[in-house]
């Protein structure tokens, strides 16, 4: 029999492959799949992220407050951008599944999830958004030192500092800097989204995250 959190996984997987075959009008298997197991499983909310470096810190934080999510009844979901929103909302959300829908989006993209769980039926009150992005909550939480602190420790001091003698970071604040950085190389944002929330102060986390957790 397998663990919650492994079936929690696997739910996760068959929504992402259901979502997947919906946008290019493939089998219906996936779909097939997330139901039963939905049905089966302590399922009751799905969190929607824009991408693996959002899971990274929402599964630190949890970790942190000594919370399981998935034995919570809590899938929490990457779904690779976030155009996809309104794709997941019609199948997780009141169309489709009848899930509890709830996550974090950037504030450049909000327009997108508004769009997408109006036309679901879901609650867009239930999404918390962060001022740019999640990273920059982060970096503006800790602190440019502290940040670069960490980055060092990390051991990327000598790709930081290449990386900061580039023209296009000249005369860039150095905040904005760290973001950037912090995507130039496949993996890096997923692994300090980790960190990051590791090393936060517990009265030091981003609104946005906070209200997130609070409202699982």
């Amino acid at each position: 029999m397998l663990h919650v959190s492994d079936a929690v996984r696997e739910f996760r997987e068959a929504a992402l492959a259901w979502a997947a075959a919906d946008a290019v009008g493939g089998s219906v298997e996936p779909g097939d799949t997330a139901r039963e197991l939905a049905a089966r499983l302590p399922v009751r909310t799905v969190v929607l992220l824009e991408g693996l470096s959002d899971l990274a810190a929402v599964a630190a934080l949890a970790a942190r407050r000594g919370r399981d999510l998935a034995a919570e009844g809590v899938c929490v979901l990457p779904m690779g951008g976030a155009m996809n929103v309104g794709r997941f909302a019609r199948l997780l959300g009141p169309p489709g599944l009848g899930l509890r829908l709830t996550g974090l989006c950037d504030e450049r993209e909000h327009g997108y999830y508004a769009r997408g769980l109006e036309r679901a039926g879901a609650e867009p009150d239930a999404f918390f958004v962060c001022a740019a992005d999640l990273e920059d909550e982060l970096i503006r939480a800790l602190g440019v030192p502290r940040v670069t602190e960490l980055v060092r420790a990390e051991g990327d001091r000598r790709a930081l500092e290449t990386f900061l003698r580039q023209p296009a970071q000249q005369g860039r604040a150095a905040d904005r800097q760290l973001r950037r950085f912090l995507g130039t190389k496949k993996g890096r944002k997923i692994h300090y989204g980790r960190v990051l929330v590791e090393a936060l102060d517990e009265d030091r986390v981003p609104a946005p995250l906070e209200a997130l957790l609070g409202a699982l």
